[in-house]
């Protein structure tokens, strides 16, 4: 059984190392996420599971930021952050998921704003927002809410027209409701952090004054006992000179 466990466990770190290999080569295609899929697939038990996610995910980013230091062109970048998102949700870092589909979304904004087949639709930046909103990520959803907004522009070739103005308002309508939650949830976790940093000061000063009024009552005491002592010599030595006496 534990013979079993070491091979499987042999068996994803193999794996993991020849997804590595192929990352340092500047490798990112389907085969790569295939062979990523089967590194995370290959342990024998949660824990190993875990270790084998968690050493992936280290593994991308600092693989990421290499990635994006130098490329050649804006068509790679493209297909290259489109990668690492892939990569990244197979992992489970949800996080750098959305960082990379969000700048690969800004990067087609504003690049190709004028090609119907490049430019970024109302649909992708309202699932990119859904998607934000759903994990917590609350100021990137209302901003991708508002990129989705300004698609339905009717202005905007290609998209919702004056003729449809009842379907045009009604999905702005839910669109715009979807941002102000996103806004509401944002403003909210931020009331929630700023009072949390305020109950941890108020505990510390609480601590402080305790500490403070500890030493204070500490210098009388001990003022006090020893004027005790010399209180008792004084009436020892008394007694003593009467009993002479």
């Amino acid at each position: 059984m534990a013979a079993a466990a070491a091979a499987a466990g042999d068996g994803d770190e193999h794996l993991l190392s020849l997804f590595a290999s192929a990352l340092s080569h500047r490798r990112f295609g389907d085969q790569e996420l295939r062979l990523l899929d089967a590194a995370l697939s290959a342990g024998a038990d949660v824990p190993s599971l875990l270790h084998t996610r968690s050493s992936a995910r280290c593994l991308l980013r600092k693989a990421a930021a290499q990635a994006f230091s130098s490329v050649p062109d804006l068509g790679t970048t493209l297909s290259t952050a489109d990668f690492f998102a892939r990569a990244f949700a197979l992992a489970g870092d949800v996080e750098s998921c959305l960082a990379m589909r969000y700048e690969a979304l800004l990067l087609r904004q504003a690049e190709y704003s004028d090609d119907l087949h490049l430019q970024v639709s109302n649909e992708e930046w309202l699932t990119f927002a859904k998607d934000s909103l759903d994990n917590g990520f609350y100021t990137i959803a209302s901003k991708a809410f508002a990129n989705a907004l300004v698609r339905i522009d009717p202005n905007h070739p290609g998209y919702l027209d004056s003729t449809n103005s009842i379907l045009k308002k009604d999905k702005i309508n839910d669109i715009s409701g979807l941002q102000n939650l996103a806004k509401s949830l944002s403003a909210l976790r931020s009331v929630q952090a700023q009072s949390a940093e305020y109950m941890k000061r108020k505990a510390l000063g609480v601590d402080e004054k305790c500490n403070l009024h500890l030493k204070k009552t500490k210098l009388p005491g001990s003022s006090m006992f020893r004027l005790g002592i010399k209180t008792r010599n004084i009436q020892k030595l008394r007694c003593s000179r009467e009993s002479n006496l």
